[in-house]
């Protein structure tokens, strides 16, 4: 039926007008504890959790449990607007943002297109966001009604007017709103919709950002809480390499890799999808060919079905993140793979 309505109806409309009405119902529907439920059993949500594999920043000490190792990857809930529905849909864990510390309202539209012939979206959003601060109230409120049992990351980045030398003042402000709140950090230094930001894959530029983080989690008292850097599939393997490196000496949890590319000649934005299968693999291989196996892996890009998953984490990584798929194959697409992954 979704698939049906999406060759005939979704197609034809605007790509974000509809994205902006699928995270609205979500997150409406999400309010209600008999409409997560009775989700949950149409898309047949794995019943079994597992241990979730990053330490538990809570201070509860409860082990926290997933669905499975796929999660949904940055971009889809940029506000943390429907995360009880994605745990409703069967996403073992779900990363928000990109979040920024002021609001900003992003790239001129239009900003994001379907390519429905490649399976893959192409996106110029630009961390469109509302900020920090409405984030950080939002998952106030769902660590006050869920507590520990929904596993949230935050995906961090900069303003577009912040120039590249006082980028680590805007990832250390995101980080001083977010981390008691959250399960994870991911340092997006790899978008290509803000001007300069990819320079910041750099490791002398990006040495800065990372240790402004980890100074903010010290202040804070939590600096068990894992942090990730997000890189894209155009660096280089030396590149790729090199963060890997720095991964190991500053002590982060792991790498995400991997975010767009912009090796197309569709326009502005990055591609995501079906089309980074390939180079999301060996950059995961690469990954895991020079990180110890204490440092998790999260691998991103064109995961559909749960072999492309089960090919990801046999590449090396530890857990898998999607969007694309979700948009093509329909609310089940996250609950049917975890099954079949964990089964």
């Amino acid at each position: 039926m979704y698939k049906f309505l999406f060759r005939h109806v979704l197609v034809k409309l605007d790509a974000e007008w509809v994205h902006r009405r699928a995270i609205e119902v979500l997150e409406f529907a999400g309010r209600f504890g008999w409409v997560r439920k009775q989700a949950a059993c149409l898309v047949k949500r794995p019943e079994k959790r597992f241990e979730w594999p990053l330490k538990d920043n809570s201070g509860t000490g409860k082990e926290q449990r997933i669905y499975g190792p796929l999660g949904l990857a940055a971009g889809m809930d940029k506000e943390a607007r429907a995360v009880p529905m994605w745990d409703a849909l069967g996403f073992g864990f779900v990363e928000i943002g990109t979040i920024t510390p002021l609001a900003q309202p992003g790239n001129d539209r239009p900003r994001l297109w379907r390519l429905p012939e490649q399976r893959a979206l192409r996106n110029a959003m630009g961390f469109n966001n509302e900020g920090a601060r409405v984030a950080a109230r939002r998952l106030k409120r769902l660590r006050f009604e869920f507590g520990n049992s929904l596993v949230i990351g935050a995906n961090i980045g900069k303003n577009k007017v912040t120039p590249a030398e006082k980028a680590p003042s805007d990832y250390r402000k995101v980080t001083r709103s977010l981390a008691s709140l959250v399960d994870f950090l991911v340092i997006n230094v790899s978008s290509p919709n803000t001007p300069g930001l990819r320079d910041l894959q750099a490791v002398s530029s990006l040495t800065p950002i990372v240790r402004a983080v980890q100074k903010e989690l010290q202040l804070q008292d939590l600096e068990s809480l894992p942090v990730f850097v997000k890189i894209a599939p155009d660096l280089a393997d030396d590149d790729v390499i090199a963060v890997a490196d720095l991964a190991v000496k500053e002590n982060l949890a792991g790498v995400v890799a991997t975010n767009t590319t912009i090796k197309h000649d569709l326009g502005a934005g990055g591609l995501s999808g079906e089309p980074l299968r390939e180079r999301a693999l060996e950059v995961v291989a690469l990954l895991r060919s020079r990180l110890p196996e204490d440092k998790t892996i999260i691998g991103v890009g064109g995961i559909t079905t749960a072999g492309d998953a089960r090919a990801m984490l046999e590449a090396g990584a530890n857990l898998v993140e999607g969007i694309s798929a979700f948009i093509y194959e329909g609310p089940d697409w996250a609950a049917r793979l975890n099954r079949e992954l964990t089964d």
